[in-house]
């Protein structure tokens, strides 16, 4: 299983993933194949939380020549996938490839940056649009935004996603890139909220950008300034 414990998070360790988050960090990477890239790691990300946070049950089956026992993911239909807008648009069409009957939300929110970071490392949050599912209280409900670098949006986000709403049975924070006082700042808000991310890195910069990260995710995935 390609999911390991570290000190804020659980990182995803797949080679692949790995692989793919180090060109989407690349300069270089043009934003048609920036956006492809976030595309294949949220498939691949989607692959590791199958594995990692679901169980399989027998079903009987016929094949051509006799019958059998197969398996298959229990609970498929019990996921809800909130995307972030607007860089999470590709990430979770990664997802989706994964587990495509899943019931779909979106929420839109972003920090205003010409206030900046306040004292306590956090950003005040613009919410523009919110569309959610029902939530059920058997549901596994992940919640894809590429960056987690302050923490300050993904906590607006998942007041919206809890808020008059069942407690899930699981809630996932996924990620591509975080940093430590974001997560940190997801987990004494969220402490029930699993935080899964593919690089865990340094630290944020005094503009509250995570360092090394990958820039801009919306801006490089939709060739935007």
């Amino acid at each position: 299983m390609g999911l390991e414990e570290r000190e804020h998070a659980v990182v995803v360790t797949h080679p692949l993933a790995q692989q793919t988050l180090t060109d989407l960090r690349r300069a270089d990477t043009d934003s048609v194949a920036f956006r492809e890239g976030l595309v294949d790691l949220g498939r691949l990300c989607g692959y590791e939380l199958v594995d990692g946070y679901m169980e399989t049950e027998a079903v009987p089956i016929r094949t051509p020549l006799t019958e059998t026992t197969g398996q298959r993911v229990a609970g498929l239909e019990d996921v809800v996938v909130v995307n972030v807008l607007r860089a999470a648009t590709p990430f979770v069409e990664g997802l989706l490839k994964t587990v495509p009957d899943a019931r779909q939300g979106v929420i839109s929110a972003s920090r205003d940056e010409e206030a900046g970071m306040d004292d306590d490392g956090e950003f005040p949050i613009e919410v523009q649009y919110v569309k959610l599912p029902d939530i059920r209280p058997e549901d596994t409900v992940v919640v894809a935004d590429p960056m987690l670098a302050t923490g300050s949006t993904m906590c607006t986000v998942l007041e919206e996603v809890t808020g008059g709403q069942p407690d899930p049975e699981q809630l996932v924070v996924l990620s591509a890139v975080s940093a430590p006082p974001g997560l940190e700042r997801v987990g004494e808000a969220f402490p029930n909220a699993e935080r899964i991310t593919v690089g865990l890195d340094d630290r944020l910069d005094d503009d509250g950008f995570i360092v090394p990260g990958l820039g801009d995710a919306g801006d490089r995935a939709f060739n935007t300034n």
